[in-house]
C-alpha cells in the first residue's frame, strides 16, 4: 500500500515548482566600483582589438584580463566578445555595451570638469599623445611644460603615450587622446592645430663608420652620395637638402629617433638626428656631426586637440603652459 505524501513534502514540491528560474547575471542598474574597473578593462580590450594589445596597455596578464571579461559577462548576463582561435570580435551585445561605456566615460569626464570649474582645481585623467620623433632628452619645451603642469595640478592623473605622428593624429580625432603633439597636421573642421616650435636635425655617423675619422675637407657631396643613408621623412626639409636628396643612397628606414640612433651606432649608416639629442653623444665621442656646408633639416611640431567640454579646461591650461615654454 502506497503512503500518501506528507504535508512537508507537498510544500517543498510546490515551492520548487513555483520558484522562478535564476538568471546568471545580477546587474540591476546599480554601478559599483568593481563594475567600473571591469568596464574599463573591457573598453581597453575593445580599443586594442583583443587581449594581446590590452595586456600591454593595462599592464595585466591575458589570463587576468580574461577573468575580468568573464566576470563582467556573468555580471551583465551577456556575451561581450568572441575569442579563441578564430580571433577576437565584439558581439552585437558587446558593441552596445561598448557604446554605453563610452557614453559613461564621457559623462564621468563631464562631471569631473564641472567639479573642476566649481572648485577651481583641475583633476581627472589628462591623456597626451606625443610623437615618438619628439626630442624629449634634456631640457626641452615638452619636458618643461609637463613639469610645470604636473607641479601646479597635482590632482591630475597624467597619462602620456608615445606613438607615430599618424597614430597621434588618429588618437586626437577619435577622442582617445585629449591632446597630441605631432610633426604634421591634416586639417579637420573639428580639430584645432597650434604650431609650437621647430627643431633642427643634423647629419651624423657613428664611431664605427668610415667617415668618423675622415678629414672634414675630404667629406664632399660625392663622398656622401656613396654612403648608406637612413630615409628622411617628407615633413623634414631645408633648401640645401631639397637640392641634394636625389643623389643620396637610401638603404634603411627608421620611424623614430631611437631607431635611427640604433642604425647609426652600427657604423653602417649615416642619418639625421635632433641636435639636442645628439649633442652629448658627440661630446662623448659616440657620434660625429657631418657638417658638409651646414647641411641640416628642420621639422615643425604641432599641438592638436579636439574641442570637448569634458577636457577643454585641462587642454587649454596645458596649451598655455606649453606655448609659454616654446
Amino acid at each position: 500500500m502506497t503512503r500518501p505524501p506528507s504535508a512537508a513534502s507537498v510544500r517543498s514540491a510546490t515551492v520548487h515548482r513555483t520558484r522562478p528560474a535564476r538568471r546568471h547575471g545580477n546587474f540591476q542598474g546599480q554601478i559599483a566600483e568593481v563594475d567600473l574597473r571591469m568596464l574599463r578593462v573591457f573598453r581597453m580590450v575593445a580599443q586594442q582589438g583583443g587581449f594581446a594589445g590590452a595586456e600591454i596597455a593595462l599592464g595585466k596578464s591575458k589570463s587576468s584580463i580574461s577573468v575580468d571579461i568573464s566576470a563582467l559577462e556573468h555580471r551583465l548576463n551577456v556575451r561581450l566578445c568572441q575569442r579563441g582561435r578564430s580571433g577576437f570580435a565584439l558581439t552585437a551585445e558587446g558593441r552596445m555595451v561598448l557604446d554605453a561605456v563610452e557614453q559613461l566615460q564621457r559623462d564621468i569626464d563631464a562631471f569631473q570638469q564641472h567639479i573642476n570649474a566649481a572648485r577651481g582645481v583641475l583633476s581627472g585623467r589628462f591623456r597626451l599623445y606625443v610623437t615618438d620623433n619628439a626630442q624629449v632628452h634634456g631640457e626641452t619645451a615638452i619636458v618643461r611644460a609637463i613639469e610645470t603642469f604636473t607641479a601646479r595640478h597635482r590632482e591630475v592623473f597624467m597619462d602620456v603615450r608615445s606613438a607615430s605622428t599618424r597614430e597621434v593624429e588618429c588618437a586626437v580625432m577619435n577622442g582617445q587622446a585629449a591632446a597630441g603633439i605631432a610633426l604634421y597636421y591634416h586639417s579637420s573642421p573639428h580639430d584645432r592645430d597650434t604650431v609650437l616650435f621647430t627643431e633642427r636635425l643634423n647629419l651624423y655617423c657613428g664611431a664605427r663608420h668610415p667617415l668618423f675619422t675622415m678629414a672634414e675637407a675630404n667629406i664632399t657631396l660625392d663622398v656622401l652620395a656613396t654612403q648608406q643613408m637612413i630615409e628622411v621623412s617628407d615633413v623634414a626639409s631645408s633648401p640645401s637638402w631639397d637640392r641634394i636628396r636625389e643623389r643620396m643612397t637610401f638603404s634603411a628606414t627608421a620611424e623614430n629617433v631611437d631607431a635611427r640612433m640604433l642604425l647609426i651606432r652600427t657604423g653602417n649608416y649615416v642619418g639625421f638626428l635632433p641636435e639636442p639629442f645628439a649633442r652629448p653623444l658627440v661630446a662623448a665621442g659616440v657620434l660625429r656631426h657631418l657638417r658638409l656646408d651646414d647641411l641640416h633639416l628642420t621639422t615643425t611640431f604641432h599641438f592638436l586637440d579636439r574641442s570637448s567640454p569634458e577636457t577643454s579646461l585641462m587642454v587649454e591650461t596645458f596649451r598655455t603652459i606649453l606655448e609659454n615654454e616654446c
